[in-house]
C-alpha cells in the first residue's frame, strides 16, 4: 500500500500542479486540463492527516477517481475480542441466499454472507434481494466506533466471511441503486489479513480504453477503510484467492441506504 501513500502535506509546484488528475474525475479517457497526457499519471500521491481522537493516524489512497482512508480502527486485543464475538454471534444466510447470479447463471456463494440493518430496509446483490436481520450488540458497536471517528452514520452492514484463502470475492463495484447517493461505504476486516484489489473500470479486459495499474492493499486485522466517492463510480475491487492463506477472516460493510 506505501506505493499510493506520502506522510506529510505534498507540495506542488505549478508546473507540477498542472499534471495533477482532477479529484472526482474518474474518465481516464479524458485529456487532463493544462496538459498533453491524455492517461493520468499514477499513483497519485497523498497525505495523511490524524484520525479523530485516536493515535493512530489517516491513511489516504489516491488514484484517478479513487477516493479512501484507511485507518487501524481497533487495538488487537480489541480486535481480538470482537472477532471471537463475530464467530459465535453473527448467523449467516442459508439456502437460496447462498447464490449469485453471474451472467445470467446462479452460482454458489464462496464464502458466508449475511446483512444486519435497520427495519424495512434491503439489499440486492447480484440478482438476489435480502431483508436484513436487526441489529445485534456487537455490530452496533463497531458501527459506533465508525460514526465516533467518521461522523458517518450507517443503517445497513454486509457481513462476509471467508473460512481461508480459497474463498474469495470476484471483481465488483459497490453501486447499488438503494445506495444514498455519493454516500461511503466503511470496509471493517477482522481476521487473516488478505489482498483487497482495486481495478479502474476503463482499464478491464481485453478492449481496455486506457492503462491503470491496479491497487494492491492488505486490510489488516481491526483496520477500517472508508471508500468515498467517487470510488465504486469508476473502481471495481476483489478479494482474490490466496491458497497459502489457511486462516478465517470477516469483512463487514457498513453502508447507508435508502427503503425503495
Amino acid at each position: 500500500m506505501d506505493k499510493f501513500l506520502v506522510r506529510g502535506a505534498l507540495k506542488l509546484t505549478p508546473e507540477k500542479r498542472k499534471h495533477q488528475p482532477n479529484e472526482g474525475d474518474g474518465d481516464c479517457t479524458k485529456e487532463q486540463k493544462g496538459t498533453e497526457e491524455k492517461r493520468p499519471r499514477l499513483p497519485v500521491a497523498l497525505s495523511d492527516e490524524p484520525c479523530q481522537g485516536r493515535a493512530t493516524p489517516w491513511r489516504e489512497i489516491r488514484a484517478e477517481g479513487l477516493n479512501c482512508h484507511y485507518t487501524i480502527l481497533f487495538s488487537r486485543t480489541e480486535a481480538d475480542r470482537l472477532f471471537q464475538e463475530l464467530e459465535k454471534e453473527i448467523e449467516y444466510f442459508e439456502g437460496e441466499f447462498t447464490k449469485l447470479q453471474v451472467f445470467g447463471k446462479w452460482h454458489n456463494i464462496p464464502r458466508k454472507q449475511v446483512t444486519y440493518g435497520d427495519p424495512g430496509l434491503t439489499h440486492t446483490y447480484s440478482g438476489v434481494t435480502f431483508s436484513p436481520k436487526p441489529w445485534i450488540p456487537v455490530l452496533e458497536h463497531i458501527r459506533d466506533q465508525i460514526r465516533r471517528v467518521t461522523s458517518h452514520t450507517f443503517n445497513l452492514v454486509l457481513i462476509n466471511r471467508y473460512k481461508d484463502g480459497h474463498d474469495h470475492i470476484g471483481e465488483h463495484r459497490d453501486d447499488e441503486q438503494e445506495l444514498v447517493p455519493h454516500s461511503p461505504i466503511a470496509s471493517v476486516s477482522f481476521g487473516a489479513c488478505r489482498d483487497f484489489v482495486f481495478r479502474h473500470g476503463a482499464s478491464r479486459g481485453k478492449r481496455a480504453s486506457c492503462r491503470i495499474e491496479p491497487i494492491k492493499l492488505q486490510l489488516e486485522h481491526g483496520s477500517l477503510l472508508m471508500m468515498n466517492f467517487p470510488t465504486n463510480r469508476h473502481w471495481y475491487h476483489s478479494l482474490p484467492s490466496r491458497k497459502n492463506v489457511l486462516a478465517p477472516r470477516i469483512n463487514l460493510t457498513f453502508r447507508k441506504v435508502m427503503a425503495l
